[in-house]
């Protein structure tokens, strides 16, 4: 078996934007002609392993290309070119409230996610407690979600995805949101589950966080590696590079 979690080669991923617009449905009949393109590159020939047993955090600017890159490989996004391989159950926190319906009761949502990321109905049921318990929700389980605050959304999420078996944890920021205790928690469950042979690749601006968790940091800028090692080193650079 590949000791690489996540393996990705000559990655490549560029968006289409289009400049101009019509104030109203006259000047529309007309735009077309005068409307522009711009191919933005965000990815270019990216290479990255992740390996068993791993915490990578990737830190960067804005723009850089860090949700992006966390996006293909949660599959939201396809390629255009390069080769993603994945070994192993995945379970991604890309956004806050992400696959939950808002209409839908906290307890409603966790089943319906975690069947979403491989549980049985069953064994979504038989864990439906500890998730309600770890996110702390209790009193709020039956609640629709719409009511739910950005931290209590960042709770259930987390929650829901280190209970249902999954060998990789792809976490965007989401855990910034949640109170300090709780951010907490999740950390203190991360190097658990790393302990335990699981891999995460994380992207965040809390540098605490980063040095907490992570065995090594990569800093992206344009689209491309900087550099990567040691978490301290790295923030280092990459914050006096911001000076």
């Amino acid at each position: 078996m590949s000791a690489a979690a996540i393996t990705i080669s000559g990655l490549c991923k560029a968006f289409t934007l289009t400049h101009g617009g019509a104030a109203s449905l006259k000047t529309a009949l007309l735009w077309w002609k005068r409307r522009s393109r711009e191919r933005l590159v965000i990815l270019e020939n990216f290479n990255l392993e992740l390996k068993r047993g791993e915490c990578v955090a990737i830190v960067g600017r804005n723009g850089a290309g860090k949700s992006t890159l966390l996006s293909l490989i949660a599959r939201v996004y396809k390629p255009d070119s390069g080769t993603i391989e994945i070994n192993g159950r995945i379970a991604p926190l890309l956004e806050l409230g992400a696959g939950f319906h808002p209409d839908l009761t906290g307890q409603e949502n966790v089943l319906f996610n975690a069947m979403i990321l491989g549980l049985t109905r069953k064994q979504a049921t038989e864990r439906m407690d500890a998730i309600i318990e770890f996110a702390e929700l209790q009193k709020h389980r039956d609640a629709p979600v719409r009511t739910y605050s950005s931290g209590m959304l960042a709770r259930l999420g987390f929650a829901t995805a280190i209970h249902v078996d999954a060998e990789i944890l792809i976490v965007d920021e989401v855990l910034a949101v949640g109170d300090f205790a709780f951010e907490r928690k999740c950390y203190d469950t991360i190097a658990d589950f790393v302990s335990k042979g699981g891999s995460v690749l994380f992207v965040s601006h809390d540098r605490d966080a980063v040095e907490r968790a992570a065995s090594r940091a990569i800093w992206l800028r344009g689209g491309e590696i900087v550099l990567e090692g040691n978490p301290g080193e790295i923030l280092d650079a990459y914050e006096a590079s911001a000076t």
